[in-house]
């Protein structure tokens, strides 16, 4: 049988499910990988999937020329014939979900996040409300990574109850993501944040805290680890970065890395002040290497945190006290820490475990099939 999986980018599909889609190759199924192209294109080929491009600006907020990509979906799933089809994120869910429906073939949406477009509420958020209430009524269903956003789908009769499945996220290889023995290094004491340098993941918020905390501990360490994203629209600049580094010395940019597990290995605490997420993937690979957090407390992060237990809950959009919890977390000790690291690969284990993620979508599929 052939499955679809789109996405906005090839970075998405390889980051977020590559588990999922080998898992599902090796039950028989070909997997086929719709989103535009980037440089994890031969990282998905290489696993076998069949890879087709679209044109998708991402960016941009105009439906009359988004409404072009349903005649580009609708070409492209024509020519693969798919027996299924998942996407994710917002034009595959609204635009690739039309193709389909105007083709008959049974989808599984993913909504991973409401992203930027719901954080500022505008026109286009309007706009996208009523293109998911109408794309969404083709879908067989819908899954959510939080009930935040599950709950605002069915209050705004986007989706009906029947659509909707509750999903952790996106998994995290627990046996991969392995908590290691940290020494008791408080004179050289790391935060790490990790994410795209988007304000809206708190980029401004983590440096304002650092330079905070910086003033009254000269030793402790500030790495960011992300990638630059100047097609997106909050995203900060190369100039920025260089301040920060350069000129303030406030931070260490570490770039971007295919393997964040060697760059938490030599951290302390894991920082992420995000406005909003679906379900945090950082958080959960944090979680399951024994890192305690700090993060915002908003929807898709305080669902992996439990505040005080396996890591401190912030409010958002506010320096002054994530450096309060910032000092708080230096202040517990290496023995709290350690419990908190605990108990935060516990819970990544009893609920963020790739396994209970694949499973899930593994029963979602065949029932789609069958409808």
């Amino acid at each position: 049988m052939k499955l679809v999986f789109s996405s906005n980018i090839a970075w998405s599909i390889y980051n977020f499910r590559m588990d999922l889609l080998q898992s599902l190759q090796k039950d028989g199924y070909q997997i086929h990988a719709v989103a535009a192209k980037d440089k994890y294109v031969k990282k998905l080929t290489d696993q076998g999937f069949v890879f087709t491009p679209i044109r998708i600006n991402n960016n941009g907020t105009n439906p009359l020329k988004d409404l072009f990509l349903v005649f580009q979906y609708l070409k492209i799933y024509k020519s693969i014939n798919p027996d299924i089809i998942c996407h994710n994120g917002i034009k595959p869910n609204i635009y690739g979900t039309i193709a389909a429906g105007i083709l008959g073939i049974p989808v599984v949406n993913n909504i991973s996040g409401l992203g930027t477009l719901f954080i500022k509420q505008s026109i286009a958020t309007k706009i996208a409300v009523v293109l998911y209430r109408f794309s969404q009524k083709f879908a067989s269903k819908v899954l959510f990574q939080n009930k935040y956003d599950l709950r605002f789908f069915i209050q705004h009769k986007i989706v009906t109850s029947k659509q909707v499945q509750l999903i952790h996220g996106s998994g995290v290889d627990t046996s991969k993501f392995k908590c290691i023995q940290r020494t008791n290094n408080q004179s050289s004491f790391t935060f790490l944040f990790v994410g795209r340098l988007l304000k809206d993941k708190g980029i401004f918020e983590f440096i304002e805290a650092a330079k905070i905390i910086k003033n009254a501990s000269p030793g402790v360490q500030f790495n960011v680890l992300g990638p630059l994203y100047a097609s997106n629209a909050t995203a900060i600049n190369r100039h920025d970065i260089d301040r920060w580094v350069s000129k303030d010395k406030v931070i260490n940019y570490l770039g971007e890395s295919d393997d964040v597990r060697t760059i938490m290995q030599n951290a302390d605490c894991l920082v992420l002040p995000s406005y909003r997420e679906g379900l945090s993937k950082v958080l959960i690979e944090a979680s399951s290497m024994s890192l305690p957090i700090i993060t915002s407390n908003v929807p898709g992060s305080k669902d992996v945190v439990v505040d005080t237990v396996t890591g401190l809950l912030c409010r958002p959009r506010d320096s002054k006290d994530l450096a309060i919890k910032m000092e708080q977390m230096l202040s517990l000790g290496h023995h709290k820490r350690l419990e908190m690291g605990h108990q935060a690969r516990q819970r990544a284990i009893d609920l963020f475990d790739v396994k209970h993620i694949i499973q899930t979508y593994k029963q979602v599929i065949r029932q789609s099939l069958k409808t």
